[in-house]
């Protein structure tokens, strides 16, 4: 029997949690809802800006998937965890690939990548963090965003109740306050997903 992740978020903390489900799931005693074998759906769909070796950053990459993706495209793509066992898992998975994965702590990132990146991914992870978290996590993000470049946000929407998470899906507030640190938003859409968990989806796009 494996373990549900939402009981091993409950016995961890905040962010300590996703290790240890990592490692429990290389066990065999739990599995890692996210972990399934094709970029994000509606990372697949979006129409990216061109790569040509621009730079782009993956926020909690977990096994690699959307970092490969925008790989594939042409970015110079470092994706980051704050899991030591999903970078291992990330280059076990794409052995001879670009990607730089390292292990880093979105609440405390490197300074160097401070306006570093012509594109950045937030997909689907700052929903899994509390509140109060959630609150310092939101405007970290846009420090990554070059001047010039893009933030793309994929989120699932607020329908659940208080709770029931993680994740917890966002609010629109939660979406809006992504534009910081001199972002501005150029889109920010309420997007269905019909027969998945979180059928209302966030896809939200902004530029420094």
């Amino acid at each position: 029997m494996t373990a549900d992740y939402r009981q091993i978020a409950a016995e961890g903390t905040p962010t300590g949690w996703f290790e240890t489900l990592y490692a429990e799931a290389g066990a065999g005693r739990a599995e890692v809802p996210w972990d399934i074998p094709e970029a994000t759906a509606h990372l697949r769909e979006f129409p990216l800006p061109p790569g040509e070796g621009r730079r782009a950053l993956v926020v909690g990459c977990g096994n690699g998937r959307d970092a490969e993706h925008l790989a594939a495209a042409g970015y110079a793509t470092t994706a980051f965890d704050i899991a030591p066992t999903a970078i291992e898992l990330a280059r076990s998975r794409h052995p001879g690939s670009p990607v730089d994965y390292v292990v880093a702590d979105l609440l405390d990132p490197p300074a160097a990548w401070r306006q570093a990146f012509d594109l950045v991914l937030e997909s689907n992870n700052v929903q899994a963090l509390p509140t109060a978290l959630r609150a310092r996590a939101i405007p970290t993000v846009g420090t990554f965003v070059a001047p010039g470049g893009t933030l793309l946000v994929l989120a699932a929407a607020a329908v659940a109740r208080p709770g029931d998470g993680p994740p917890w899906p966002l609010t629109r507030a939660e979406m809006d306050a992504f534009a910081s640190d001199g972002l501005r938003p150029l889109a920010v859409e309420h997007v269905e997903a019909p027969d998945t968990t979180f059928p209302g989806r966030w896809r939200a796009v902004f530029t420094r």
